[in-house]
């Protein structure tokens, strides 16, 4: 038996499967697990909102309404793509549902009709509710529908589960429409896909590259002997201003004062200011590749 992700794991899921998530307010202990049990967990629902906006949306679900006390699911599902977490634990999204249903999530087989409304959904399910009026007539966004396929994905990939542990809403409960505007055979699909391959992870920045700092113009003398001198050396050359017989090397030499004479004026400095010895102010400019 499958228990309810920590919000931590939930997060890090959803990230790592490439979706952009939005921590909304204190939706770690936004729930309802005061007014009954929470889990096993056994598959992922998804909703509509019947409303539009995102900001309005996400308020709705984390709050809910006077029928309904929120949070009305776990994650709302902007037409952006964006993720919007609410709750966690116990939400209002699922109510009762299908017992008959709730056993072919568990074995992962074909649903049967929802014909009952016997069985407590809210213990059993995470639920995402994608922005949408759910009239048949509010476009979904290529963008929303990825998210959708995405956050599913996520959660069936962090237990192990395929496709068939995730439904519509209108799969669950006697008449429920929603999600209106897709068909769940076709999700499922893309769900599966998506599960048969490496999660799609967002682009890593690659580190920036750390430079050696200002050693003090004292360092600069004949006889010092170091690694430093000779990625001087190179940037130097980089820059057009080598004026070595020979590759920069790292013993302090007559060549490097000359060639960091050069890269002074470059920088702009003249006369005494371009005497070759390295200062903070050209050092910093020249920005040396740590060794």
């Amino acid at each position: 038996m499958a228990t309810f992700l920590t919000a931590d794991r939930l997060l890090k899921a959803l990230r790592d499967e490439g979706l952009t998530v939005v921590e909304h307010r204190s939706w770690r202990t936004n729930n309802r697990n005061h007014k009954g049990p929470v889990g096993p967990a056994h598959g992922v629902m998804i909703h509509h909102t019947v409303t539009s906006g995102t900001a309005s949306s996400v308020e709705l679900c984390y709050n809910g309404h006077s029928a309904l006390p929120g949070p009305l699911c776990h994650g709302v599902i902007a037409k952006d793509g964006t993720v919007y977490l609410v709750g966690h634990g116990r939400t209002n999204h699922a109510g009762l549902g299908d017992d008959d249903v709730l056993q072919a999530v568990i074995a992962e087989k074909a649903l049967p009709p929802d014909n009952e409304a016997n069985t407590d959904g809210n213990r059993h399910f995470y639920g995402f509710e994608a922005v949408n009026l759910g009239d048949g007539k509010d476009p979904w966004p290529a963008e929303q529908l990825l998210a959708i396929e995405r956050a599913a994905a996520a959660v069936c990939r962090a237990h192990d589960w395929s496709e068939r542990s995730v439904i519509g809403h209108l799969e669950w409960q006697p008449g429920k429409i929603d999600p209106r505007g897709f068909g769940m055979d076709w999700m499922r699909g893309r769900i599966g896909d998506r599960l048969g391959g490496e999660p799609e992870r967002p682009p890593v920045e690659p580190p920036k590259p750390t430079y050696e700092p200002f050693p003090g113009a004292a360092f600069f003398k004949v006889g010092r002997n170091s690694p430093v001198i000779t990625a001087m050396g190179k940037r130097l050359v980089a820059e057009g201003c080598g004026r070595y017989q020979v590759g920069p090397g790292p013993a302090w030499s007559e060549a490097d004062r000359k060639s960091y004479a050069a890269w002074q004026r470059k920088c702009g400095y003249s006369g005494d200011a371009a005497d070759g010895i390295p200062g903070k102010t050209s050092w910093d400019r020249l920005k040396v590749p740590n060794v």
